[in-house]
């Protein structure tokens, strides 16, 4: 039987695939900690076998990808001085993997297979949470929130925020029609309620602020370029200095008592406060990539017995750029937010020169998000995530040319030889 390499490895012949490996994906990332080893081994099955089946479309030219994998390989190299070895080899193993996976799907996948992808993830997620999920005490806000199948409201909420977003873009960017507006629409309803059941504040906001970008960038790109690049500087301009004058104003505790919280973030202050101090004894290097929440160490014991973690695992400082100070100093901070800054800036500069180029407009909104979330959360730094996952995609995307992002087989490895056993 003969199968055809593009029907695996090209854009333009790969939607069916891609679309159930992207499915499975989401779910994997979501309930691996449920589901266990076999979960991540079928996570590995859908991605690494496009290197055998075409290595050279699947992975490229890794030299224009120095700047993506400079953290993974940091993070990699920590193990030499954490202060537990054990954790930080394993965890950054399964971290560079990770991105390896990303940056296949980015080479491999279009945004229109990712998009359709992300929305039945998010309804499969989403769905298997309302089915066995339920409540949880929420130690940093002192009551009762439904965090599904989660640990986490938040983790609930982040997913829902993800899902809204795809459904958003596959209407009005992607403008879907038939079958794949039902699932989006689909999934914008059951994505909706989760988030609102979840009273995840960061989410609800995050989603919010995402939208409203994304909306006012549309009305942006309805000039022609030199005008929609000046509008853009007097409106980020703008934008900065009403920021300014809300927080001057009391807008921030405004916003904050809309959801119930206070001026110490329900917590947070305190947190971020210890995770200085706790940078401030390494500040260089970190203590080694996830080397700080380790059972047993004096430090992280005392602060999950304050926050009521009886787990004692699945914690954090709440804020991605204090988190890798702890754990990898200035210089991981300074390789990771190369990667957070760039990703969203390099699509937006494609977008204002060509805003035909969907698909930088698409990871463009999702990157905002994730930019949002990072001053509150810590989603980009583990492995088997979705917003890692997101991050490396689009700076997989952003990467690579338009030109190479189609696949153009040679005459005679067009197609592979499959032999029946």
């Amino acid at each position: 039987m003969k199968i055809a390499k593009a029907r695996f490895v090209s854009p333009d012949h790969n939607f069916w695939y891609g679309f159930f490996a992207i499915t499975l994906s989401v779910f994997v990332f979501a309930y691996s900690s449920r589901f266990g080893q076999v979960s991540i081994l079928a996570y590995y099955a859908l991605w690494f076998p496009l290197i055998l089946i075409d290595y050279r479309h699947s992975l490229g030219n890794y030299a224009k990808f120095y700047w993506i994998l400079a953290f993974g390989i940091f993070a990699c190299l920590s193990v030499f001085w954490s202060a537990a070895p054990s954790v930080t080899m394993r965890a950054s193993l399964q971290y560079m993997t990770h991105i390896v996976c990303a940056l296949i799907v980015a080479r491999t996948m279009n945004i229109r297979t990712l998009t359709m992808g992300m929305l039945a993830g998010v309804c499969m997620v989403v769905l298997f949470s309302l089915a066995f999920g339920g409540y949880n005490y929420d130690s940093m806000d002192g009551n009762f929130s439904f965090v599904g199948a989660f640990s986490s409201k938040n983790q609930l909420g982040f997913y829902c925020s993800v899902g809204i977003y795809f459904a958003f873009a596959a209407i009005f960017i992607l403008r879907e029609r038939g079958i794949w507006r039902l699932l989006a629409l689909g999934t914008l309803v059951l994505a909706g309620y989760a988030l609102l059941a979840s009273q995840s504040a960061t989410s609800i906001i995050a989603t919010a602020g995402t939208l409203a970008v994304v909306i006012g960038l549309s009305l942006l790109l309805l000039f022609a370029p030199r005008t929609r690049k000046m509008f853009f500087l007097v409106g980020l301009i703008a934008a900065i200095g009403l920021a300014f004058a809300a927080i001057n104003l009391g807008g921030l505790d405004l916003l904050l008592g809309a959801f119930g919280k206070d001026t110490t973030l329900t917590g947070r202050t305190y947190l971020w406060g210890e995770g200085i101090a706790a940078w401030r004894l390494s500040p260089y290097f970190g203590v080694g990539y996830q080397a700080y929440w380790v059972q047993g160490f004096s430090e992280a014991e005392r602060l999950w017995e304050e926050f009521y973690i009886a787990s004692r695992s699945g914690f954090h400082f709440h804020n991605t750029y204090i988190e890798l100070l702890v754990e990898l100093g200035v210089v991981g901070l300074f390789l990771l937010a190369v990667v957070i800054v760039r990703v969203p800036v390099g699509h937006l500069i494609r977008l204002l020169d060509d805003r035909d180029d969907v698909a930088s407009y698409v990871v463009f909104g999702m990157s905002v998000m994730l930019v949002v979330r990072s001053f509150f959360e810590v989603d980009m730094m583990h492995p088997y995530a979705i917003g890692s996952f997101l991050l490396y995609y689009s700076a997989g995307l952003l990467a690579t040319s338009q030109s190479t992002r189609r696949y153009e087989a040679p005459a005679n490895q067009h197609e592979m030889q499959m032999r029946p056993a």
